[in-house]
């Protein structure tokens, strides 16, 4: 259980000067405006308040500000924006705050509240002061504890983004886990070196190229008998292309490459936090993919650590060969679940666009349960196929298969359909190709790493698991 609340709440009645926040929104702005104080009735006529979403208007009182006014998309709006109150975090003065009048969902809001006051402010001289930022008071019957450890996931997933690769590479992943097992009681174990180029061949060969030595993180919590859920992270801490080297424009984001082993570790937080009833793994092969003369080469082929050989036809595609080792390990004890999250493809986003991750599993009983929960958390994803058609399209003339198709069509399919190779035993399969970035500021979600299906996946396991 959490220790304590995140700073950004306070426990319902406990702040008896906390100041009104009443949520409105343009369908229930002439009811609700007349059921307002007379001085904040009065002051939002005078001011000519307009309920357009996301506007907001501080209404004076005798001792300074004294209550807020906040608009929200109209509910028959299609695509309503359920974090726009994540936008109060950047304009209330500091104090505490409460929901005279909340929103729809009073629990979505207060998280994207608690969301929007993050900054990730490490290097900055000009550095976000906690104290200086608005409190919101729990409405009754959200559960705070619950919120706080989804706030601290979605933080560290975020932190972990937006932290560049001088500062983190392999080894300091690696000491992330360590930490986060520590707080929980976890075991962990960390493979390098020659031990890494027996056991996981391809892990190797990727990071061979960099100074900085590849890894691999096994972490395992939880009681042996309860149901093997196991989670695999990409961890590319910088990603040049290798010698298939990207253009500038594409490698400056490429410290976000490590956003699938983030995301691993935020929703192992959540589960072990929650004391779900699982038997939780976590897997993350974590490298760095670097030009140099023992850089691996386009044309080498190697063996995986499942016996199927691969040819290499482009070494900017080393995100599904250290996934292929991971996956076969966590492969090999048959897990009730087994869920991988990548910053895999470029396809995927000219797809489905950097918001909207994509979700591969033939499971189908998952996919809409998983998709339903991503729906009411607001943490979406799209299912698409794994279509095996395709699955020749990776056909190599000299190895088993090919890390890539060499065509121009289906980048994210062939990708899953390769990582598929490496998944036998599991119960059900889940594949994420996600952005882990918010391109753009928006309420709650400021420009930067982002904690992407991670809330979604926690609703639902601790709907099977608590």
């Amino acid at each position: 259980m959490a220790s304590s609340l995140h700073a950004a709440f306070a426990l319902p009645g406990s702040s008896p000067g906390a100041r009104p926040i009443w949520c409105v929104d343009s369908e229930s702005w002439p009811a609700r405006r007349n059921t307002l104080p007379a001085y904040a009735r009065a002051f939002a006529e005078e001011a000519g308040f307009k309920p357009e979403a996301g506007h907001h208007l501080l209404v004076p009182g005798k001792a300074g500000v004294a209550g807020a006014l906040f608009a929200l998309d109209a509910p028959s709006k299609r695509g309503t924006d359920r974090f726009m109150t994540g936008k109060l975090a950047s304009v209330l003065p500091a104090g505490t705050w409460r929901f005279a009048a909340p929103p729809a969902d009073a629990r979505l809001g207060t998280l994207a509240f608690a969301l929007g006051r993050y900054r990730f402010d490490r290097y900055s001289k000009k550095k976000s002061k906690n104290a200086k930022t608005p409190r919101l008071e729990l409405p009754k019957g959200v559960d705070g504890v619950d919120l706080t450890r989804i706030v601290e996931a979605v933080y560290l997933v975020r932190d972990l983004v937006n932290t560049p690769a001088n500062d983190l590479g392999p080894a300091e992943l690696a000491d992330a886990a360590r930490r986060l097992a520590a707080k929980h009681g976890a075991k962990i174990s960390v493979v390098m070196g020659n031990a890494l180029r027996k056991n996981f061949p391809l892990v190797s060969a990727v990071g061979q190229g960099s100074a900085r030595g590849p890894r691999l993180v096994d972490l395992v919590w939880g009681k042996p008998k309860h149901p093997k859920v196991t989670l695999v992270g990409k961890g590319v801490v910088f990603d040049t292309g290798g010698l298939d080297i990207k253009p500038d424009a594409a490698m400056l984001l490429m410290k976000k490459d490590k956003g699938g082993a983030a995301q691993a570790l935020g929703l192992a937080h959540m589960i072990m936090d929650a004391k779900l009833k699982v038997r939780l793994r976590v897997i993350i092969p974590t490298v760095e993919n670097s030009v140099s003369g023992s850089a691996f080469r386009p044309g080498d082929v190697f063996p995986s650590r499942k016996g199927i050989s691969v040819e290499i036809g482009n070494t900017d595609a080393e995100g599904r060969l250290i996934l292929a080792d991971a996956l076969a390990l966590a492969d090999e004890e048959a897990p009730e679940l087994l869920v991988d999250f990548a910053t895999l493809t470029g396809s995927a986003r000219v797809a489905l666009g950097p918001e909207l991750p994509a979700a591969f599993t033939e499971d189908d009983a998952l996919a809409a349960e998983f998709m339903r929960f991503g729906a009411a958390e607001a943490d979406p994803a799209w299912r698409l196929p794994l279509w095996r058609p395709y699955a020749g399209m990776l056909d190599s003339k000299i190895a088993d298969t090919n890390n890539i198709s060499g065509g121009p069509f289906a980048g994210a399919i062939t990708a899953a359909l390769f990582l598929s190779r490496f998944v036998e035993r599991a119960k059900s399969w889940l594949h994420l190709d996600l952005y882990a970035w918010n391109a753009k500021e928006r309420p709650g979600r400021p420009e930067g790493g982002e904690a992407q299906t991670i809330r979604a996946l926690y609703a639902l396991l601790a709907s099977r698991y608590r």
